[in-house]
């Protein structure tokens, strides 16, 4: 196999290849274009959409160009790929915004250079499109019976799959051709929810173009537990530190479960093999290895400044005392409540750390709401009890989930 092929598979970037053994030989004969696509369906792209851009740096690196493929065209309809209902149609205006935003987010993690790593929009191509012509010249070569067997139509037709979205394919498969004709391109790579969208554009070139192309499908990453990666009790794990801070997604990292340390060192970080196999061994420290695993990828998303703040916080929070607590997340409360008695009920809804009173109160009488004093924490285990005047606050939810409290 093609080096930059066992390199994925080695770290788990494999999950189906329309023809593996051709595709090595065409790799190993020289540099092959290949692309990745996404919509900007939202401001901010999460950890879940980052999978496939982890294997283009691997790729890149092995000398192949890519090139970061921005849906501004195909967000105006939705993949309904995974999808259990219709996307929420956003305004091209909102659309416009957030393709902005989501191309300074790749090109911070891919750094664009034009030349072997570049980013293209499909609203350039797809805007405009004549209906009539398309349907003409790319819709003729769809068959309507093998679009239904590919397990992302076969799921939503239970639910129901609007013509609209029906069409999500033939576009997709459009921007393939595009890419191959415009630059080259001869592989797409993504997740293996998008097989049937890249086996569809890999037939539309061979039947165009009489060209031989290929598709590259990674695992849907799910935690050991069967969960969702990549989910927090506030949501997806957002990029933007605005909506995720950076000190909330390294701790999402630094508290992984120890069988999934292997797996994300190998898939999260650019870490040599045999040091990840050596952090997440059996006679390793699995703590020592998961604190790795969250300073590693938080630099790579945020930079060594903010990973190096999130592991000085995390360490504040853990120790109870040195670190860098200015780091964690935190808020500011009026001191009046403080010298009145602060409720603890409130005050735990006033940090955010419960989302109402009745589930503050719940963590109360439940033995799980902490409040730090003179570097110990304290439990709360009275929904009336009151917290008094201080100059700064660590408060505690559990055992993971801590805010910081400075007096306004």
């Amino acid at each position: 196999m093609n080096t930059a092929l066992e390199n994925l598979r080695d770290r788990g970037f494999f999950r189906q290849c329309t023809d593996t053994e051709r595709l090595s030989a065409v790799m190993d004969q020289g540099p092959v274009a290949f692309y990745v696509g996404c919509d900007p369906t939202a401001a901010s792209l999460h950890i879940g959409h980052m999978v496939p851009f982890f294997a283009f740096r691997h790729l890149r690196a092995a000398g192949h160009r890519g090139i970061a493929l921005v849906g501004g065209g195909t967000a105006r309809i939705g993949d309904p790929s995974g999808k259990t209902s219709m996307r929420q149609m956003l305004d091209y205006e909102k659309l416009d915004e957030n393709a902005a935003s989501i191309t300074k987010q790749l090109d911070a993690f891919l750094r664009f250079d034009g030349q072997n790593a570049l980013s293209v929009n499909n609203r350039d191509w797809l805007a405009e499109l004549n209906y009539i012509d398309f349907l003409r010249d790319i819709g003729s070569h769809f068959s309507v019976n093998r679009m239904l067997s590919f397990e992302a139509y076969r799921l939503r037709m239970e639910t129901g799959l609007s013509f609209l979205e029906f069409n999500y394919q033939l576009l997709q498969s459009y921007d393939f051709l595009r890419l191959f004709r415009d630059y080259g391109c001869r592989l797409q790579i993504g997740g293996d929810d998008q097989w049937g969208n890249i086996v569809a554009g890999s037939d539309l070139i061979r039947r165009l173009d009489g060209a031989e192309v290929f598709g590259l499908t990674f695992p849907l990453i799910t935690m050991a537990d069967g969960k969702k990666m990549g989910k927090t009790e506030k949501g997806a794990l957002f990029l933007d530190p605005s909506i995720t801070s950076p000190y909330d997604f390294f701790q999402y990292w630094r508290n992984v479960q120890d069988l999934d340390v292997r797996r994300f060192l190998l898939m999260f970080t650019f870490l040599p093999i045999d040091e990840c196999e050596a952090l997440s061994a059996e006679s390793a420290n699995p703590n020592a290895a998961k604190e790795r695993l969250a300073w590693e990828v938080t630099a790579l998303i945020h930079g060594k400044d903010e990973a190096d703040r999130a592991l000085a916080g995390a360490h504040a929070s853990f120790g109870g005392s040195g670190g860098d607590k200015s780091a964690m997340p935190t808020v500011s409360l009026p001191m009046d409540k403080f010298y009145a008695g602060y409720n603890v009920v409130d005050l735990f809804t006033d940090a955010k750390l419960c989302p109402t009173k009745s589930e503050a109160r719940r963590l109360v009488q439940q033995g799980g709401a902490f409040v730090s004093h003179k570097d110990e924490f304290v439990p709360m285990t009275d929904p009336k009890a009151v917290v008094g005047f201080a100059e700064e606050l660590v408060l505690r939810a559990g055992k993971k989930r801590f805010c910081r409290v400075t007096i306004d």
